[in-house]
């Protein structure tokens, strides 16, 4: 198979709105290596839901509201593309890819998992009928398994019966380098919280708002994010007398500015696939408190270097208490060194040569 001049691969989503398989799935779409690949993204959704320039690569979109109904285009549009490789990212894209991946014995598929999926089964508002819930192999087909973190990994092996020699652990890219923000730019004479994430129980804010709530000093809190519990949230701040100190942004594209405004990035969550925005905090210099969690959380953040990993909300609150005069160029190169694009892109570039090549 590596006789050919290209290797044509088809990378697959639901759909191009905002989140972190979209936004890693389309990146390396467009950044791996033309001379050696032919990318073609395969979008389940509608172009008009787009939030990412994919002006780099060919991108074909099938107009479906659900991957089940996109299934019979997917299906029509391997057959006619005839790739080397299918990489679909998402857990009831990747159950759906290898339950046809018998059916295309010269293809290899490769799924991209977004979370360490047993710790979301319990959720209030998980996908009861997604295909993953009720097959506890269903990626056992896929060639190869892509787990942002080590967590993830492990969670494969125990819990989905996918055999070790199929995971491959390949964490998010830095796609970009903002502007770094000054040294001693966050000395607000209040201190400046602020969250970015999706309004949902896993990622934490009512406990985040209880130690909060539990603050002497002034504090402004920004959450950025949209979500179901949106009312959970503020009644509860509400509930706490904290709901003044609040400013919600639900979307904006300048993301990384707000975030280089504030003296701390908070993760509250119960469990992270690999937590982009809390990246995206540490590469504009912002230092972050979080949960010791599992998922990828623990392989960004360095206690002391870039932030703090913590395992209790009286831990939490301590660390919110601390006064350190934190270094934006240390905390940035903390990450860079491990998470840059070209590093991040080359372990794609390798994964999808070598599965050729069993």
């Amino acid at each position: 198979m590596l006789s050919k001049s290209k290797i044509k691969i088809i990378f697959i989503l639901p759909s191009l709105v905002a989140g972190g398989a979209e936004r890693v799935i389309s990146f390396v779409s467009q950044s791996i290596d033309k001379t050696k690949f032919e990318p073609l993204l395969l979008v389940a959704g509608f172009e008009k839901d787009t939030v990412y320039d994919v002006s780099n690569v060919k991108v074909n979109y099938l107009n479906n509201d659900r991957i089940l109904t996109a299934m019979p285009s997917i299906i029509l549009s391997i057959k006619k593309e005839k790739p080397d490789i299918v990489v679909s990212s998402i857990a009831h894209v990747n159950t759906a890819m290898s339950l046809i991946s018998p059916f295309f014995k010269n293809t290899k598929f490769i799924g991209r998992e977004a979370t360490v999926l047993s710790k979301r089964k319990n959720e209030k508002k998980a996908r009861k009928f997604s295909p993953v819930y009720f097959m506890s192999n269903g990626f056992q087909k896929l060639d190869a398994i892509i787990c942002q973190s080590q967590d993830m990994a492990k969670d494969m092996v125990a819990n989905f019966d996918v055999p070790e020699h199929k995971t491959f652990v390949i964490n998010n890219p830095i796609s970009n380098l903002p502007t770094l923000k000054d040294q001693g730019a966050s000395n607000n004479k209040i201190k400046k919280f602020i969250t970015v994430g999706r309004l949902t129980e896993v990622k934490g804010h009512l406990r985040l708002l209880e130690i909060l709530s539990r603050l002497k000093t002034p504090f402004e809190y920004t959450i950025i994010g949209d979500g179901g519990l949106k009312d959970e949230i503020f009644a509860k701040a509400q509930s706490l007398g904290i709901s003044n100190t609040i400013r919600h942004i639900p979307f904006t594209n300048k993301v990384n500015d707000y975030i280089a405004e504030h003296d701390l990035f908070l993760q509250g969550s119960y469990v992270e696939g690999f937590p982009n925005a809390l990246l995206e905090s540490c590469v504009v210099g912002t230092p972050v408190i979080a949960f010791n969690a599992p998922g990828g959380t623990k392989e960004i953040v360095e206690n002391g270097i870039n932030g703090y990993l913590v395992d209790s909300e009286k831990e939490f609150e301590e660390k919110l208490n601390e006064k350190i005069d934190w270094n934006p160029s240390e905390i940035r190169e903390s990450v860079y060194k491990k998470f840059n694009k070209e590093k991040i892109i080359n372990d794609y570039e390798q994964l999808f040569i070598n599965v050729l090549k069993e």
